[in-house]
């Protein structure tokens, strides 16, 4: 396992720019399974959840060709639907949870997809009823062996549906949507989910001849085309990357400007830190962050009460970022309580940061009071390791703005969400340290 070291308590200063959305990237990449036309994507973040969907589109018979930074062709005119069944699949399909997404538009236009029960980031359950439900509507039959822990759809042919989903789920929601457009008929999906990302799929795939329409609600409605052709897509900026700089800016005390944040795409997300007292300031399309030498306060409700944050569907306030905002409350002035509503252990990364000083109190599994300590005490440097991505990326911030040198191990659970994380930091002036 690798390891950060990280020398704390330096301000930074400059400009930093996010990747290409990770989110995003596991639709879209999925999406070129659904045409034999090349599709060319700009804007790839290179980290290793993104990298391992790209060699199993590869070893499925994708050519995957780079033509610069960031940019890929693929075409997937010659795939090998033996790899499916293959003891090399089950391994490589179970260490990304993303790769799940590629049985819709597997059965769409070869009949079948077959899937192992997948795995990721070790925050509480998350169920694949969704995505093989709205699968089993449009048509098809689906298996799974307990033993070997796979699972499998089949059809002679889709035929449109309408379906009213259990949950708003971003992969459930794109997993059916790549399906329905090479559905016989028309398909609704209400309660669908309608995150930029997913927008942005939609978006591609009706550029490709998909007849989409209700892109950006909640309820989409597809009528089924025989096939799709090639197109070129642009990736949005990674929204969780934007927010984790927002949150470094802030617990360091520094002056940042993010850049080419695609403003309009942020939703709730910028008002949430100004909520923490944070300025966020918006400059064309980059966002502005000053020094807070004076600290930030954190507000209450109109009625005096706590603040609560909590996440939600969009366009509530992502998960992802709730430990970002937990993180940056430890140094605020005043008080605040984080209710993480989706998921069942992704607060229990709170222990690390009492470790090093901070005052919070973990109500029950999904809820934590925090109790800010306005920079009087600075946090303690420490040893950590990275449960996941992000609450990987919460326990760096709270390292580079502690006092004394921290490490973090179990690095790789954040090079799969953040790409080259110490490079860029350090270009903006971090005093961190990756050793193998």
């Amino acid at each position: 396992m690798g390891t950060f070291k990280i020398e704390g308590g330096h301000q930074l200063k400059g400009k930093i720019q996010p990747q290409g959305a990770k989110n995003e990237a596991l639709q879209i990449l999925c999406a070129v399974l659904l045409t034999p036309e090349v599709v060319t994507i700009h804007n790839i973040p290179n980290i290793i959840d993104v990298n391992k969907l790209m060699a199993l589109l590869s070893h499925l018979g994708v050519k995957v060709n780079e033509i610069g930074k960031g940019s890929y062709t693929f075409q997937a005119d010659e795939i090998n639907l033996k790899y499916l069944e293959s003891d090399q699949f089950k391994i490589d399909g179970r260490g990304l949870r993303g790769s799940i997404m590629i049985v819709g538009p597997l059965l769409a236009r070869f009949g079948k997809g077959f899937i192992p029960k997948p795995g990721g980031d070790k925050i509480g359950r998350r169920r694949l009823d969704t995505h093989f439900e709205g699968l089993i509507n449009l048509g098809a039959k689906f298996r799974y062996s307990k033993e070997e822990q796979f699972y499998g759809v089949e059809a002679e042919k889709l035929k449109g549906a309408y379906m009213l989903l259990e949950e708003a789920s971003v992969t459930g929601t794109a997993n059916i949507l790549m399906a329905a457009v090479l559905a016989e008929g028309k398909t609704t999906i209400y309660n669908a989910a309608c995150e930029p990302y997913l927008q942005q799929l939609c978006k591609m795939l009706n550029r490709m001849g998909a007849k989409i329409s209700g892109v950006g609600s909640n309820l989409l409605v597809i009528d089924g085309v025989d096939s799709l052709g090639g197109t070129e897509h642009t990736m949005l900026p990674d929204m969780i990357e934007i927010g984790s700089w927002i949150g470094l800016a802030a617990m360091t005390k520094s002056e940042l400007t993010i850049t080419n944040v695609s403003w309009d795409d942020l939703g709730v997300i910028p008002a949430t830190f100004r909520k923490l007292g944070i300025t966020v300031e918006q400059r064309g399309d980059d966002i502005y962050i000053p020094a807070h030498t004076n600290g930030y306060e954190i507000q209450s409700f109109i009625d005096g009460s706590i603040l609560t944050i909590s996440d939600a569907p969009w366009p509530g306030f992502t998960p992802d970022l709730l430990s970002i905002i937990l993180v940056v409350a430890t140094q605020a002035r005043g008080s605040v309580l984080i209710h993480q509503k989706m998921f069942e252990s992704r607060l229990f990364f709170v222990d690390k940061l009492i470790d090093m000083g901070a005052k919070i109190i973990l109500c029950d599994p999904h809820r934590a009071t925090v109790i800010g300590h306005d920079f009087k005490s600075t946090l303690k440097a420490t040893t950590m390791t990275s449960p996941d991505i992000r609450a990987g990326v919460s326990l760096l911030i709270a390292a580079l703005s502690s006092k004394g040198t921290s490490s973090i191990q179990n690095i790789e659970q954040i090079d799969r969400g953040y790409e080259h994380i110490d490079e860029r930091l350090r270009a903006i002036g971090a005093k961190i340290e990756r050793i193998d």
